[in-house]
């Protein structure tokens, strides 16, 4: 372990360990400011807005810092508007994504007053015309568009391809914007598209955004306004050094000005995983080592139900193990105690050899742990701390098992329906 594996932020993580106990999520504030300021330097003076994808890491301390860079929220769900809304981020910087969305959800929606929908299907479109209209609102409205690009990432984070359930055809959209003058209550004047996450190349951005110019160009001919375009986001992260090479912000950015060169409306912009992801470690503790008849297991205190994610898509994330002496290396299947196969972080993982008691850091962890996480085997989740040059403050304490039952009762007081 070189010295500095084992200081975050400024903060010894054996220390933090031992005052906060593993699982644990620990957040860089300083690189998540970093993000903050490297975005807002590349996008200059282009009339953009970032809209952050909630979905990513929903933490109420997170969603503060984005409030506070003047960030708005991408939200799929009336949980994570409310989230955003707490955190200071004001309505008229919300969107509404995603292809569930209830009318209860979209009721509230309006009723808060977010600045804009973006519609994936006519039966959501008719339904927020219809809701609008008993409110006597005039609601801002994109269609999603779906390209049939693909985004060359994992399967099941790849959302723009013409199998996958998000968006709608150009074509289709195109229709709707013929029938548009029939809306009385929905005002559809822009574009959004995203094809999906953990893009580490330019080439399906580009596709993509060639289509969406292509058909904003021919929207505008036929003289629809379209005021905003929602460009989404995906931008990929380093999971794995020396194999990753995420594409540089800037780069990015030059994308979008020159695919939409000469759109004089508002770019929206939907950055998650690449404003947090690489700004957290998730930290654990061995419990033992398991020798079995094939393979050599290092068995830790945290899961699948903490970080679903290298059972979920196979993903990868470097694992750092915090000793305090050169050791030396051992292959390991590094797994946790959860009554699952698929409970692995790791398989065959080259790592300095370990002992029971040892800690670890699981890196890359920031977006799409806690947000994904559950109770699963009545595991309380984990703590969520905040680092910032050298101190450190709880912002979700360790879920206690009376915190897990607290909603939980017997099955006495019954009623007839």
């Amino acid at each position: 372990m070189r010295i500095d594996d084992a200081l975050f932020d400024g903060v010894d993580l054996h220390a933090l360990a031992l005052r906060v106990g593993t699982p644990c999520y620990a957040y860089s504030a300083t690189a998540i400011r970093q993000r903050i300021r490297s975005l807002i330097g590349a996008l200059g003076e282009l009339d953009a807005l970032v809209c952050y994808a909630v979905k990513a890491n929903a933490n109420l301390a997170i969603l503060q810092w984005m409030a506070h860079a003047g960030f708005g929220a991408d939200i799929v769900s009336a949980g994570e508007m409310q989230r955003a809304l707490r955190a200071g981020i004001p309505a008229s910087r919300i969107v509404f994504s995603g292809v569930g969305k209830s009318e209860d959800e979209i009721a509230q929606a309006l009723a808060a007053g977010i600045a804009r929908f973006n519609v994936e299907s006519v039966d959501e479109l008719h339904a927020l015309q219809r809701l609008a209209a008993a409110r006597d609102v005039i609601v801002n409205a994109a269609v999603r568009i779906n390209p049939d690009v693909d985004a060359n990432t994992h399967a099941k984070i790849s959302t723009g391809k013409s199998e996958n359930k998000f968006g709608v055809a150009i074509d289709e959209a195109r229709q709707w914007f013929a029938d548009s003058a029939r809306l009385t209550h929905v005002r559809l004047d822009g574009l959004h598209v995203h094809i999906g996450s953990q893009m580490l190349s330019l080439n399906p951005i580009r596709a993509a955004l060639q289509r969406t110019a292509a058909f904003w160009r021919e929207l505008v001919a036929a003289g629809h306004a379209i005021r905003s375009i929602d460009v989404g986001g995906g931008l990929g992260v380093c999971y794995r050094a020396g194999h990753d090479h995420p594409v540089a912000i800037a780069d990015y950015v030059g994308v979008i000005r020159r695919e939409l060169a000469g759109f004089e409306g508002r770019i929206l912009l939907e950055p998650g995983r690449w404003l947090v992801a690489e700004a957290g470690v998730l930290l654990t503790r061995v419990i033992r080592i398991k020798q079995g008849q094939e393979r050599r297991f290092l068995i830790v205190d945290a899961a699948m139900n903490d970080l679903a994610r290298p059972s979920l898509y196979d993903a990868w994330h470097d694992i750092v193990p915090l000793t305090r002496e050169q050791r030396p290396t051992q292959a390991y299947d590094v797994v946790g105690p959860v009554c699952e196969s698929s409970d692995i972080f790791a398989r065959a993982r080259e790592l300095p050899t370990c002992e029971a008691g040892d800690l670890l850091k699981i890196m890359t962890t920031g977006a799409y742990g806690t947000s994904m996480a559950s109770t699963f085997n009545s595991r309380p989740l984990a703590a969520e701390v905040v680092l910032d040059c050298g101190r450190y403050a709880v912002v979700r304490r360790r879920q206690s098992l009376d915190d897990l039952l607290m909603d939980e009762r017997p099955a006495r007081d019954w009623e007839n329906v």
